[in-house]
């Protein structure tokens, strides 16, 4: 697809057949959702009817695909460009002689019937299938401007204008190539969550490991997962407990504890311990799955503008045909004027009334506004951002990774003053911590660790060292037992915790995680770790609501931690405890009460959530599917260019508005002088070399307002 008539002709060819209940057809991503009675229709009759409007249906586009339709449009637009150039210079300077417009008619034939090729097709589909779109405008103008050319090269004594059909095919093929890139882009976020599954599995058959492809695991096949692996399932542990990665589902850093009995999710990973999964969901039931389903769904429906864009084109172009021949009429008819007269006059209409201007309104602001924000860090991928941008009232965050900084740290050392051996100053006990925390993989491990190396603190080895999954690490250090880990860890090796039960408690309100160093059953101290926030986050909260929106904080983690979070960057609302798909769902509430909200997140698990809100924020460190999911993606990790972001778009927005009436004001003045209003008065009809040379006036001056949006750089 390649304009909004496309979308119009495909529905219209869709929506009267038996059995369809409902269709939209989405050009940006040339996707579409069907919704359908199963004993009327099926998927291949469908189809059918897409071919029958003459597009091509398919399940999914391959990557290659992609990037192999992204060449092709190009190419054409370099084709153009070298073909207009001697065009123009024959037309313009002579530059061949007497043979200047023989040179001109051979060029222009071959771009007319090449380049210009695809105009003719989408024209002939488009009205076979009951509407009309920009195509038909296009190739009417092309074929006028060409048509009456070759009419005065070899039949009458006219000016020719094959500049005019070239310069026109030129324009709008480079508005294709600049589509066609950004679906490409825009296309791949679900191509990047499937790649997340493991490729193979480790099923137990007859009490034997046989590894097979993951595809082939079925409902209650026991999978075996050693430590370090992906997780190929959805299942239910039955034999053993480790420490599993679920940032990929929840966006939390710090591993979940999983013991017999728990369930694992698909594609997250295994950190430290041995596990036997029954498997309870495969394929589209999955977790991963039912997280593409919903990317799917909310990247198939419409913006408003779009809807808007829709409805302008089908009336836009017969508007202007129907003026064309009003116009031939008036004079040929009514006006007794020359057939040529009348015609050229009709000709003039079609080419100054030919969309490139408002098709170029948006577009060109959007690469100027889309420039500027690369260079702050901050990019623009859809056309509809810049409309719903303006018109947020929520703004819903993401904790982990947005707010915080996504990785664990050491906050806190609190050394157990009631046994001053071994132990007396900070530096000590993270001396202990660090030597056994060495030998483990697990992110707590390694931000004691990291604290330690800050520190420049010399880590001595240990021996014996035992991770168990759920508790901690036992090792000996200088022949004794040292032991790093949870209260369970703890209380299981008789270790007395009552000397700093008022720090415990303090450390659990701020939504700290705990890990008790003990040495020989002796309690050495408490190292708190915790998700600390941005730098900035609070400052840039505060602009946030100055520009008149409210806030809500979302996160998979403890209600008590999440609460904590907010509190320290001043956002009231939050919602804690919750799973993927519910992010998705307190959007659509949201949505429901009338509001427009915008999203900022950064994890794989906050991509249904970006694709279902208004203005999708991704943070540019994050995952790649949240950022190809999102509308704006921050290129740095800063908080601070989502106020940015707000006040770029909102004066990009300013921008196309004003190209679309100077546009508009150009269509409603052009096509009346082309039409010969202003023949009564001064006897000078608008030729059609010049209603060519002002519609691309109009298009310089649709640029050239765009590009003063370039001022705004230093504002922001």
């Amino acid at each position: 697809m390649h304009c909004a008539g496309c979308v119009l002709t495909i529905e219209n060819k869709l929506k009267p057949a038996p059995g369809i209940k409902s269709v939209h057809i989405n050009l940006a991503t040339e996707s579409g959702v069907v919704e359908y009675d199963t004993e009327l229709i099926n998927k291949n009759k469908i189809f059918q009817l897409v071919r029958a409007a003459g597009y091509t249906p398919k399940d999914k586009i391959e990557r290659e695909e992609e990037e192999i339709a992204t060449r092709r449009a190009r190419n054409w637009v370099i084709f153009s460009f070298i073909m207009a150039l001697p065009v123009i210079y024959s037309m313009y300077f002579k530059g061949f002689g007497v043979f200047s417009n023989y040179v001109a008619f051979v060029l222009a034939t071959i771009v007319q019937f090449s380049a210009g090729l695809i105009f003719y097709k989408g024209a002939y589909h488009s009205l076979r299938g009951g509407s009309a779109s920009m195509d038909v405008l296009v190739a009417m103008g092309i074929s006028a401007a060409y048509g009456y050319s070759v009419l005065s090269t070899f039949f009458i004594q006219g000016q020719v204008f094959y500049e005019t059909a070239v310069l026109l095919i030129l324009f709008i093929r480079f508005g294709k190539f600049l589509e066609t890139r950004a679906r490409g882009r825009a296309s791949q976020a679900l191509k990047k969550l499937l790649q997340l599954q493991a490729d193979k599995a480790r099923i137990l058959v007859k009490g034997e490991e046989r590894e097979v492809p993951a595809s082939q695991v079925v409902v209650n096949d026991i999978v075996i997962v050693k430590p370090g692996e992906k997780i190929p399932v959805d299942g239910v542990i039955v034999e053993g407990e480790s420490s599993v990665d679920e940032s990929m589902i929840t966006g939390e850093s710090i591993p979940v504890e999983k013991v017999k009995g728990d369930t694992v999710t698909g594609a997250t990973i295994n950190k430290s311990g041995f596990l036997k999964i029954r498997t309870t969901k495969i394929g589209k039931d999955t977790v991963l799955s039912q997280i593409v389903r919903m990317v799917e769904e909310a990247q198939a429906d419409k913006a408003p503008v779009q809807r808007f864009a829709d409805r302008v084109s089908n009336r836009f172009v017969p508007a202007v045909v129907g003026i064309a021949l009003i116009t031939f009429i008036l004079w040929f008819f009514v006006g007794k004027s020359s057939f040529l007269f009348g015609f050229t006059a009709a000709i003039a209409v079609l080419v100054i009334s030919c969309p490139c201007a408002l098709g170029l309104a948006t577009p060109t602001a959007i690469m100027v506004g889309s420039g500027i924000g690369l260079k702050n860090g901050i990019l623009f991928k859809k056309a509809s951002v810049l409309e719903n941008v303006s018109k947020l009232n929520v703004l819903i965050f993401d904790k982990t990774g947005t707010i915080t900084k996504g990785m664990p740290e050491v906050v806190d050392i609190i050394v157990n003053k009631a046994n001053p051996g071994v132990v007396k100053t900070e530096d000590d006990l993270l001396k202990f911590a660090a030597a056994v925390e060495q030998v483990s993989t697990h992110p707590l491990a390694e931000a004691v660790a990291r604290k330690a190396k800050e520190k420049n603190i010399k880590i001595e080895p240990v021996s014996e060292s035992r991770e168990r999954g759920g508790f901690g690490v036992t090792c000996k250090y200088n022949g004794k037992v040292l032991r790093i880990g949870n209260a369970r860890l703890m209380d299981e090796a008789g270790v007395d915790l009552s000397a700093v039960s008022e720090e415990v408690e303090s450390s659990t309100v701020e939504g700290e995680t705990l890990l008790f160093v003990s040495y020989e059953n002796e309690l050495l101290g408490i190292i708190a770790l915790a998700d600390t926030v941005k730098s900035n986050a609070r400052e840039a909260i505060e602009k946030i609501h100055k520009l008149g929106l409210s806030t809500l904080m979302l996160s998979g983690d403890n209600k008590k931690v999440a609460r904590a979070i907010a509190k320290k960057v001043g956002i009231s609302d939050v919602v804690a405890e919750i799973l993927p798909q519910d992010k998705a769902n307190v959007v659509k509430q949201h949505q429901q009460q009338g509001l427009k909200v915008g999203m900022v997140g950064d994890g794989i698990n906050d991509a249904p959530a970006l694709a279902q809100s208004d203005v999708g924020i991704a943070i540019g460190s994050g995952a790649d599917v949240a950022k190809e999911t999102g509308d704006i993606v921050l290129v740095k990790d800063d908080l601070m260019d989502v106020e940015r972001a707000f006040r770029l778009g909102r004066q990009t927005l300013r921008k196309v508005k004003q190209n679309l009436f100077w546009a508009l004001f150009y269509n409603s003045v052009g096509v009346p002088i082309a039409a010969g209003a202003l023949y009564p008065f001064f006897h000078t009809l608008l030729k059609p070399e010049w209603a060519g040379l002002a519609m691309a006036l109009s298009s310089v001056s649709v640029v050239t307002n765009s590009l003063l949006l370039n001022r705004y750089n230093k504002k922001l």
